[in-house]
């Protein structure tokens, strides 16, 4: 099974650039986007709607903000959007599709970096998160998380971590928080079983040449259920190409829909 992510910065401006027919060469099972930053209905292309794929759109009410989207080959048994509270639901930030016990979801963790209030805000709503997280480790089912979590874990997840203590997306308190999704739930970084290597980034800031010069940040992950942890059989962020700010992340499990 293979299942892509990727945050395209605007779903529009990644079909300008070539997105969709790039995917359809990869022979992906599941793939999740964010920050589609459209609503459906401007959506009536059919690049949109990928031959081969069943497609959902969770939009964000608030046009050109945020917003996720799965295609998947199989239908699902299950299609779950939001997660029942403020600003998940109304900003489109969880869409979840089910496959007999496996859930897949594409996930949009809100950035902080805008202002010290968006930070605060990012910090109370990880906690309100963790509390999911929790609640789905105590359910009978397997569970991959797609999508960009707006923070990285490790010191070889950031190009500068002594120069981005203070900002958010990298402070001592987002990592400790990752720790504890880890350490204390069982969370699995799928791509980190097999690919311990450092400078594996999927985000560029669009400043100072970062992309040219390969200063990156790890913020966009599959995580997983720790039954899933011997299933992971590869990783590859895709960077001949960009589509986005942020580059794909392909993964494959030994598993079938």
């Amino acid at each position: 099974m293979r299942v892509i992510t990727l945050n395209v910065n605007g779903i529009r401006s990644a079909e300008r650039k070539g997105f969709f027919t790039w995917l359809a060469r990869q022979r992906a099972d599941v793939v999740c986007l964010q920050e589609t930053k459209a609503q459906e209905h401007q959506l009536q292309a059919s690049h949109f709607y990928p031959r081969g794929f069943h497609c959902y759109y969770f939009d964000a009410q608030k046009k050109g903000y945020a917003g996720t989207a799965v295609y998947c080959r199989r239908e699902p048994d299950r299609v779950q959007m939001g997660l029942g509270w403020e600003p998940v639901d109304s900003e489109g930030r969880w869409l979840q599709v089910d496959f007999g016990r496996l859930s897949i979801a594409s996930f949009y963790l809100p950035s902080g970096s805008a202002s010290p209030e968006r930070h605060q805000a990012k910090l109370r709503f990880m906690a309100r998160f963790y509390e999911d997280l929790e609640a789905m480790r105590r359910r009978r089912r397997d569970y991959i998380i797609c999508g960009d979590w707006n923070t990285v874990h490790k010191e070889i997840d950031i190009k500068n971590f002594k120069g981005n203590q203070k900002n958010s997306g990298c402070t001592p308190e987002e990592r400790a928080w990752m720790d504890r999704v880890f350490n204390e739930l069982g969370w699995v970084d799928a791509f980190r079983v097999v690919d311990p290597r450092p400078e594996q980034y999927t985000w560029w800031s669009n400043r100072g040449r970062a992309w040219e010069k390969n200063v990156g940040w790890r913020i966009d992950y599959q995580i997983a259920t720790p039954a899933l942890r011997d299933k992971v059989l590869r990783a590859r962020i895709y960077k001949d190409k960009r589509f986005s700010d942020h580059a794909p992340l392909i993964m494959d499990y030994e598993l079938a829909l």
